[in-house]
């Protein structure tokens, strides 16, 4: 049986995008993400079989939050295993997109999916690094600073992600309006059906 490989995010507008792909330069080795790629992620999920898939897709329609106004707000970097492994930036403020990354889990609970136990950090991934990359300092220290004028996350997406040759590749699935008079009814029209989450060609080599 195929798999999908999911997670829900909120897209900033192109503005806030253009913003973050200037940014990007001044560190080696590493691989920025491109504009099809940026995204702040709600909720990763993993790999499901398309039943599950369906099964999510459906329970996300109840979403019914409002719309989450939000800046950019300087850049970090996560480390694994004592490495710098991720450079990111910063979104605020915090509560309001975590309230949000809490409905969703709720939601996913109802279709078996366990609970998120990593701390929630809203963020925008910029570049992923290797034991080859670097320095960073100079980046963090030249964009600690960076920020962008308020804007709107309208929508929340269940993208499916493809692994290939430059990266992941993301595939919006549905997407659930965040605004105050959306009601749930409505919100659960835009999830697909059951013909509409399918498999697709992997792109992995």
């Amino acid at each position: 049986m195929s798999t999908h490989r999911l997670f829900v995010a909120l897209r900033p507008p192109h503005p806030v995008r253009a913003a973050l792909i200037a940014a990007m330069h001044g560190i080696s080795g590493v691989r920025w993400q491109d504009d099809d790629q940026l995204h702040l992620t709600l909720r990763f999920i993993g790999e499901v079989d398309r039943h599950r898939a369906e099964d999510i897709a459906a329970a996300l329609g109840a979403l019914h939050a409002s719309a989450v106004t939000a800046r950019i707000a300087g850049v970090d970097l996560f480390e694994h295993q004592e490495r710098p492994h991720m450079i990111w930036a910063g979104v605020e403020p915090h509560e309001p997109i975590a309230a949000l990354h809490r409905k969703v889990d709720q939601l996913l609970a109802r279709v078996g999916i366990a609970p998120e136990t990593r701390a929630f950090v809203p963020h925008i991934t910029l570049a992923r690094l290797n034991r080859g990359s670097g320095p960073v300092a100079p980046f963090l220290a030249l964009h600690s600073d960076l920020s962008s004028p308020p804007f709107s996350f309208g929508h929340a997406t269940l993208y499916e992600s493809e692994m290939g040759h430059g990266g992941s590749r993301y595939h919006a699935v549905a997407r659930y309006p965040l605004d105050p008079a959306v009601s749930a009814t409505s919100a659960a029209a835009t999830a697909p059906t059951s013909s509409q989450v399918s498999a697709k060609p992997s792109s992995a080599p």
